[in-house]
């Protein structure tokens, strides 16, 4: 056996082109002879809701395994929010998360190579294929669908409303969904063996009758930081005012807005028709001093305010610790390539670019009134930009530095230059047979991992982080429930999209946890592995004709490993190591509970107690820790064999 696995390793290392190129036409030969033996045109093997990335990744991983997927887009547009300005990646650890999502990473950064060359500008600001322009992400994701396009079928403007009788279900089992062609107006059905909700507000699950909860747990209920109620300085402390109570508020929605200051690429900004100077006018008095939201006010007095109105009032820029100044002010601003933006919410702003409140009935509303909702955030949206570039009360030298900025007109070209997706924080949040907590995030002791979970399916890392969702209130020192807190490199179990009521659905997007778990579960890198996971578990499950709960979760491991995603994540590992499965497969069993594998180093006595007892051998000291893995995992291997 060792020498066996020995020869996988090789592989991995010298004949990645060959076998990539291999797995590709087996994928394509298994995917027409599906199509070729479908029962219907309307029958697929997987049916997906919603085109965002996590959909995307999961039809992709589902293709690779020979299945006939239907993927259902509601806009005329894949991608979800990275093809809706969300340039800049939220991943706070790289190499956390891996597989499909590193693909997307390559893609955006050959799209750069190709076009402007390695030596380019464009190259060095996508760091990676991290930053990239909207319309980038689009075409990376569009190119990845287009590999597998003799098994995937894309349907554009297709709506399906979180209706029970648009979901026929048998025997615990969902066997046709009602779509309606947004273009024709015609009401589609489309049968299938599994179905994914990809959908950033959980419709499908919903229909479906899965339990879901909205809003915020109190801080009692699971004890974690952050949870109910919550005023804090942004970076700083909680404060005596927060009460910790739960409640059903949603936390707001935004654009991720494409700004430029390129003259030559620069659309301005025009006042909406339904501007109302009334959701920005307490800005005024912000800009003059110097308020902000930042740990940094805690030592600013009111005479320090009003002397950097009069600093101001000379034409200066602000000098209150913290402030910003011009655009920066009211967005906050990351560069991508080609001189454009990301210009996300303004942390450091009472008034931004979120549109707090207004956004609860979101996640349980019709589409009808999401859509009056989108119109309403994008007059909000444009109106905060033109308010602070030509409101009379505002600074004069502030009014020119905003003036600066414009929209990308390279991008959106069909829609006003102007995002075509809402960003949807958090829809609802489903029950699954696993529930996601801040617990599960954050390490055990000083020092720590997290909690492993042994059915992991992806490794991730991001902030436990929230948007606000109460707009501005007299005397408070931010917005109620903007907060963050630090996470560490943490795993995610199957359970978290697993839900117990239907036996042939997934929900990788909308997964089951808390308002605080989810907030860091919510970011696409995350999603996109999820989604790979849910694709793969599809296949699995109709391949050994079992319900998606009861599937094999270790040959699900395995797939994923052999698509180099992470499922633990060790800093000195990476999915080009010789022996990156070896650490994958035995850190999940508990072998390896620290940050560093270090195979490289000697088995000293605690580790042979430990290892002595998760294996049931006799483990000496003395030899390599690979060596020693290695024997085990053998050992483990041949008992599982026999």
């Amino acid at each position: 056996m060792e020498n066996g696995e020995q020869k996988t390793f090789n592989l991995i290392i010298y004949d990645k082109n060959y076998n990539k190129m291999k797995n590709r036409i087996i994928s394509t030969c298994i995917c027409l002879l599906s199509i070729l033996t479908s029962y219907a045109d309307t029958l697929y093997d997987v049916i997906i809701i919603g085109g965002t990335p996590g959909g995307i990744m999961t039809a992709i991983s589902a293709a690779r395994e020979g299945k006939k997927i239907l993927l259902l887009e509601r806009t005329a547009y894949i991608g979800g929010l990275p093809a809706n300005g969300l340039g800049a990646t939220d991943l706070a650890t790289r190499g956390a998360t891996t597989g499909l999502f590193l693909d997307f990473l390559k893609g955006n950064l050959k799209y750069y190579v190709d076009k402007y060359g390695k030596n380019s500008q464009q190259v060095k600001d996508c760091d990676g294929g991290f930053y990239f322009e909207p319309s980038v992400a689009y075409n990376t994701l569009q190119n990845m669908l287009n590999e597998y396009q003799q098994c995937i079928t894309v349907l554009t403007m297709r709506q399906f409303d979180s209706d029970p009788q648009n979901v026929t279900i048998e025997n615990d089992k969902i066997v046709s969904i009602r779509i309606q062609n947004r273009l024709s107006g015609d009401v589609e059905t489309y049968e299938g063996k599994i179905f994914v909700d990809a959908t950033y507000e959980g419709d499908l699950g919903a229909a479906a009758g899965i339990p879901f909860r909205v809003g915020r747990e109190g801080k009692t209920e699971f004890n974690e930081p952050g949870a109910g109620n919550v005023y804090k300085y942004w970076g700083g402390t909680e404060q005596d005012c927060s009460t910790f109570i739960g409640d059903n508020s949603i936390q707001a929605y935004n654009y991720r807005i494409c700004l430029t200051t390129d003259s030559s690429n620069k659309i301005p900004i025009e006042k909406p028709d339904n501007y109302n100077r009334n959701d920005y006018s307490s800005l005024i008095d912000d800009i003059w001093t110097g308020r902000h939201t930042g740990f940094q006010m805690a030592n600013v007095t009111p005479e320090m305010l009003a002397e950097n109105r009069e600093h101001i009032a000379k034409g200066n820029k602000t000098k209150i610790p913290g402030d910003r100044w011009g655009m920066h002010k009211i967005s906050n601003i990351k560069k991508i390539p080609n001189d454009k933006t990301d210009a996300n919410n303004q942390h450091l702003s009472f008034v931004s670019t979120d549109l707090p409140e207004e956004n609860w009935p979101w996640p349980t509303s019709s589409w009808d009134w999401r859509d009056k909702f989108s119109k309403r955030l994008k007059d909000y949206t444009l109106g905060l930009f033109w308010f602070v570039q030509n409101d009379a009360e505002l600074p004069e030298h502030f009014r020119a530095e905003t003036q600066k900025w414009g929209l990308a007109k390279d991008e959106y070209v069909d829609n006003e230059n102007f995002p075509r997706q809402v960003y949807v924080r958090e829809g609802r949040r489903f029950k699954g047979k696993y529930f996601f907590t801040a617990n599960d995030a954050l390490p055990v002791a000083k020092g720590k991992r997290p909690p492993i979970h042994r059915s992991s399916v992806t490794s991730s890392d991001y902030a436990l982080d929230s948007h606000a969702v109460r707009k501005r209130e007299p005397g408070k020192i931010n917005l109620d429930g903007f907060i963050s807190y630090g996470a560490a490199p943490y795993t995610v179990p199957y359970g978290v999209m697993v839900p117990e009521e239907i036996d042939n659905l997934l929900i990788p997007v909308a997964v089951s946890g808390s308002h605080i778990g989810f907030s860091t579960l919510r970011m696409e890198p995350c999603w996109m592995a999820l989604g790979q996971a849910a694709g793969l578990a599809a296949s699995i499950s109709i391949d050994q004709n079992t319900k998606v709960k009861n599937i094999n979760v270790t040959l699900l491991q395995e797939k994923l490993l052999d698509q180099k995603a992470t499922l633990m994540y060790f800093k000195d590992m990476s999915i080009e190591d010789k022996d990156f499965l070896l650490t994958q497969r035995m850190g999940l069993q508990g072998y390896l509970p620290d940050w560093n594998a270090n195979l490289d180093g000697i088995v000293d006595k605690e580790t042979a107690v430990l290892w002595s007892a998760l294996s049931g051998m006799k483990i000496k000291e003395g030899d390599t820790r690979r060596n020693v893995l290695r024997n085990i995992y053998e050992s483990i291997t041949n008992k599982s064999n026999h």
